[in-house]
């Protein structure tokens, strides 16, 4: 037998690894996986690029860099973008969008002020959620902390101008994906009188 590193609890993409979350357990020196460690102080301050489960090794492939630190940042691939929505639970798919999931993200927009030209499109497609949870921010007319729901996407820089501008010019919904779906259906987007038939 010899010492391999394991989690001693669920940890979540970003997290940074503390001395608590780890602990050195015995296991069969001929089935020691490649990249494990015996000494929990070499993995303190680190940061997870995948999710570990319980009682599972920390291994090299759910760590970024030394250099990288922890939090989020070392998450985002090269050439990818994080970016947060406020959503609420309608939105977030009544709390179904999690970590890992995937998601199509619809906007409706007025452009011209007449009710008539409403749009509903679809403007990002197999988008990955990197975060979903509440942040405090402050309540613009009382000047109170208010708790809101918030979603982080993965997108690349262009997807993150549709984003942004459809968040703050109109309306966003997110569609659930089942993940095995790989498809992008190009839509026309519909307008109330093409609704109503």
């Amino acid at each position: 037998m010899t010492k391999v590193v394991v989690a001693t609890a669920d940890l979540d993409l970003g997290a940074e690894l503390r001395q608590e979350d780890l602990k050195a357990i015995d296991w069969p020196a001929d089935a020691v996986p490649a990249g494990a460690t015996a000494d929990p102080k070499t993995l303190v301050g680190r940061g997870l690029i995948q999710p570990v489960v319980a009682n599972s090794p920390i291994l090299p492939g759910h760590m970024p860099p030394l250099e990288a630190g922890a939090g989020l940042p070392p998450v985002i691939p090269e050439g990818m973008r994080a970016v947060s929505v406020r959503v609420n639970d309608v939105i977030s798919v009544a709390g179904y969008v999690l970590p890992g999931t995937r998601v199509d993200v619809l906007a409706t927009v007025n452009p011209t002020q007449q009710q008539t030209d409403v749009t509903s499109k679809l403007i990002l497609s197999n988008v990955q959620v990197l975060t979903a949870g509440t942040k405090i921010e402050r309540d613009s007319e009382d000047n109170k902390p208010v708790t809101v729901n918030v979603v982080t996407l993965l997108v690349d820089p262009a997807q993150s101008e549709r984003l942004t501008l459809a968040s703050t010019e109109g309306k966003i919904q997110l569609a659930l994906r089942n993940p095995l779906d790989k498809e992008a259906p190009a839509t026309p987007g519909i307008k109330p009188a093409a609704l109503l038939g």
